[in-house]
């Protein structure tokens, strides 16, 4: 009771000097706790660090680097993952040597005395090891040397991971990249592995025997470098689409060492890393050398049943023109006389059959000669489009495959046209007395479609001198650029209004020219055929020798 009496009496200190006394022992309490605090977060992640280290394929490991000294001075508790314990190699039971694999026992050996002898402090070793059932491991032991401060003696300790898994892989992977490089070495078709920049970091040897270069040669060059003019042109204004594309195909022409002009298809594709970076370009190069050849073949043979040249009508000036995207086409335009006609008409046809190539050539070629017989007995153009159509369409039996064409007939003596539209574009009827186009049009399917189509047939009267008529297929005016925009009917109106003063001849040309410098460095993608018309002011004046159709 005393003691609380002098807590209470008098001689008792003032409550605000108690309280200061508790809030000076709360601070204290305080710091107290933090530094306990501190004190045991490294504890923790000491723990933390070992239950992580346990469950992992690495262990640690101390050994002195005196010779005499024993072999390990500590080993962590995963040493197990040999098959031994701890115990067994610090106590000195097994050494290290016992555990590393013979044949890289003499390798591990050296290296580490060269590192030593170098003064390296830390360095990487990768060897197998042999655990205790006669398993064998690969680890990689990452060595760094230390000195023991409380001592001063030097250490080399380090961690030894186990890398099976990640060699095991390697190897696949080495194994699969020879079969593959085999694959690519022993092709027929050239191959090139480029950068992302294009720029060729590999070649096989049938890339290089077909240009004549060296591999060391090919190195180091991009595929412009090999390209022809044009086909560099091609490729270098479609540079950044190309290589936005994961797949692309394309045609061109290689130059070889010695000058040779090699036709090629590419096939290219991008390479992408797991986050879908481009990280490169491969292409395999097919030589088309023979199958152009083969196909230039059948071109030559094609365009021999094209006109040569125009046949003498007088007052009529005439030209045409076919110019395939390949070397065959499915473009035609042909002259026919028919016997029952004056010496002053004249019937053109221009066709042009669904798609390009072979295929689309074999069913011209059978149109060709089809109309031309039928054309040769009575009837009119109703009758020879109708029964030229019922062909067709026997032959081609649903496969998907038509042809358009425009018969048009050219009547002098009676100042008449007379025409049967069967699906093809209209022809263009320029009067440069009113400045004026005409479309030819007409009703009538495209041809081997239905059997029972009708093809009526339209006439205009009235032909006066000067007049212009141009019969052409789509691919001229749906020819593209390097932006993809069009030809255009626009411009090619335009150009025959500008030039309708000249022979059907130059008007003929000045469009083929138009046509050129709109499609500069672009690949044609259709056939294009025209035949231009010109009515002559005096048909005396007409040039032209006599022809045979």
């Amino acid at each position: 009771m005393k003691s609380q009496d002098n807590l209470t009496g008098a001689d008792a200190a003032p409550p605000e000097v108690l309280r200061a006394r508790v809030r000076h022992l709360e601070a204290q309490l305080k710091e107290l706790r933090q530094q306990l605090e501190d004190l045991g977060r490294p504890l923790d992640d000491l723990l933390m660090a070992r239950e992580i280290l346990a469950h992992s394929p690495t262990f640690l490991f101390r050994r002195p680097m005196a010779a005499d000294a024993p072999p390990l001075v500590y080993a962590s508790p995963n040493f197990t993952v040999t098959g031994y314990t701890p115990e067994d190699i610090t106590s000195g039971r097994i050494a290290f040597k016992d555990v590393v694999h013979p044949d890289d026992l003499e390798r591990t050996s050296r290296e580490s005395d060269e590192y030593a002898a170098r003064g390296v402090k830390a360095f990487t070793q990768i060897y197998r090891i042999v655990t205790r059932n006669g398993e064998v491991r690969w680890v990689e032991d990452h060595t760094s040397v230390v000195t023991d401060p409380r001592d001063g003696k030097r250490y080399h300790q380090g961690i030894v991971t186990d890398i099976t898994s990640r060699k095991r892989a390697e190897e696949a992977l080495r194994r699969s990249e020879e079969k593959y490089r085999r694959i690519v070495e022993t092709a027929g078709e050239g191959f090139m592995l480029m950068d992302e920049q294009l720029v060729i970091v590999d070649v096989n040897t049938a890339l290089c025997r077909m240009l004549g270069y060296s591999r060391d040669e090919a190195l180091g060059k991009t595929p412009l470098d090999f390209a022809s003019a044009a086909y560099r042109e091609i490729l270098g204004a479609h540079r950044d689409e190309l290589l936005r594309r994961d797949y692309l195909q394309t045609e061109g022409e290689l130059v070889a060492r010695d000058g040779r002009r090699i036709p090629i298809v590419a096939h290219g594709s991008v390479l992408r890393n797991d986050a879908g970076e481009t990280i490169g370009h491969m292409a395999f190069v097919t030589d088309m050398s023979a199958h152009k050849k083969a196909l230039a073949l059948a071109g030559e043979v094609q365009q021999s049943l094209l006109p040569r040249r125009p046949p003498f009508v007088a007052g009529l000036d005439l030209a045409g023109r076919n110019r395939s995207c390949d070397e065959i086409g499915g473009d035609y335009f042909d002259y026919i006389r028919r016997a029952h006609m004056s010496d002053r008409s004249l019937s053109l046809v221009v066709g042009d059959v669904s798609g390009h190539g072979l295929e689309a050539a074999l069913l011209m070629t059978t149109a060709r000669a089809f109309l031309r017989m039928r054309a040769s007995q009575p009837g009119t153009l109703t009758d020879i489009m109708e029964a030229l159509n019922r062909h067709l369409t026997q032959d081609l039996g649903g496969s998907g495959h038509f042809m358009t064409l425009f018969l048009l007939t050219v009547d002098l003596s009676r100042r008449r046209l007379e025409w049967v539209r069967a699906g093809h574009d209209p022809a263009l009827c320029y009067d440069p007395a009113r400045d004026r186009f005409q479309e030819l049009q007409g009703q009538g399917l495209a041809m081997g479609v239905d059997e029972d189509a009708d093809y009526p047939t339209a006439v205009i009267d009235g032909l006066a001198p000067g007049q212009v008529i141009a019969v052409g297929t789509d691919g001229i005016w749906e020819a593209r650029d390097r932006n993809g925009t069009m030809f255009g009917k626009a411009r090619f109106e335009t150009l025959i209004r500008q030039h309708h003063r000249q022979s059907a001849g130059e008007i003929l040309e000045a469009v083929f020219q138009a046509l050129a410098e709109h499609t500069r460095g672009v690949r044609a993608e259709d056939d294009m055929t025209l035949v231009i018309v010109k009515i002559e002011a005096d048909p005396r004046l007409t040039g032209g020798s006599a022809y045979e159709i």
